[in-house]
């Protein structure tokens, strides 16, 4: 496989074994277990203090773990310096030179490597060519606006052609239309490279627009793993479940395929189910019964544009199902029951 640069790329992958880090006495990573496939683009989700970053930082080489493993390919990182590794890294602060030009602060890394001057500044202008940035090569950063920092902080990274691209809450710091557009530049350039990218992030819908894995992380620990669509349309536990978009869950019992609990029956529910998720957008406010019948009254409405979130107070708890904006909601306190299309349901053993 050959990189946009003409040089080839090793064929790498990373493996992260049972891995522990600890800060004076406390545990922020525990026995953390890991993998990423070559030109994988797997993220690590969850809330902040969760561990997502220091995992990061431990495979970049920032950190040193207190037990475990990480290895790439055949090498074994898991004390290697940092300078070492060849991996490209991407800051959420962007970290950028000020008194150094785009053209300047992209070439870098070559520069410490020694690469000769001539071969840093083609290098250099490729990587800028990647990120659409050629034009302002000659200026200083800040002089950019925030997207183009962004853009020059991933050209810097993919320049030295590393075997790896670890990305930091890359577009914390842009506004919504600008992550959404950056976020699929990133993910186009992944894919034309093809090289193994790890991204941190506590954003949700961001980790579904551009991962192929997602790992979710909660108090230094394991979660979940799976695809975007594994862990958004069948959660296996309540962390996940509440944690990957809009969901509710709703503790009960199950016998003879009947789940209920108060205020809730769901016909046709698989033996052992202790628990049901039940999708915001995916419900239905008093409409046709089906399989899922909840009673409750209407406890509030948030406008958000394109449709309102509507909360429904129910014996279980509350549940929030999304309406469309163009219609009328329905009065506070008014009683009202909720169904669910035939996917707006599943289930926990």
């Amino acid at each position: 496989m050959a990189s946009v640069f003409g040089l080839p790329h090793p064929m790498t992958y990373l493996s992260i074994k049972h891995l522990d880090v600890t800060f004076g006495e406390q545990k922020v990573i525990d026995d953390l277990s890991i993998t990423a496939e070559r030109g994988e683009f797997l993220t690590l989700l969850g809330p902040s203090g969760c561990g997502k970053t220091t995992t990061l930082r431990a495979i970049a080489g920032f950190v040193r773990p207190a037990g475990g493993q990480i290895l790439v390919g055949e090498r074994d990182f898991t004390i290697l310096p940092a300078h070492k590794r060849n991996i490209g890294v991407v800051f959420q602060s962007y970290a950028l030179f000020p008194h150094l030009s785009v053209l300047e602060n992209t070439a870098f890394g070559l520069r410490m490597r020694h690469v000769a001057k001539t071969v840093q500044h083609e290098r250099a202008y490729a990587a800028l060519e990647m990120v659409g940035l050629t034009r302002l090569a000659n200026r200083y950063p800040p002089q950019l606006s925030g997207g183009q920092q962004q853009r020059v902080a991933i050209a810097r990274a993919l320049v030295v052609e590393p075997s790896m691209l670890l990305l930091d809450e890359p577009l914390s710091n842009l506004d919504a239309n600008l992550r959404a557009e950056l976020r699929q530049e990133i993910r186009g350039l992944q894919k034309q490279l093809q090289i193994t990218t790890i991204l941190v992030t506590h954003d949700q819908q961001e980790a579904l627009a551009v991962s192929d894995r997602i790992v979710l992380l909660n108090e230094g620990r394991l979660v979940a793993s799976g695809t975007p669509r594994e862990l958004s349309d069948t959660p296996t536990d309540p962390f996940t479940a509440n944690f990957i978009g809009a969901r509710t869950v709703i503790a009960g019992a199950t016998q003879s395929g009947v789940f209920t609990a108060p205020g809730v029956r769901f016909t046709g529910a698989p033996e052992g189910t202790t628990r049901i998720v039940l999708r915001s957008t995916r419900l239905r406010l008093n409409g046709e019964s089906g399989a899922l019948h909840v009673t409750g009254h209407i406890a509030g409405h948030t406008y958000i544009g394109d449709y309102f979130e509507t909360d429904i107070e129910t014996p279980s708890g509350r549940l929030r199902i999304v309406t469309p904006s163009n219609s009328t909601p329905a009065p506070i306190g008014e009683a009202c029951h909720v169904s669910a299309t035939d996917d707006g349901v599943s289930f926990i053993s």
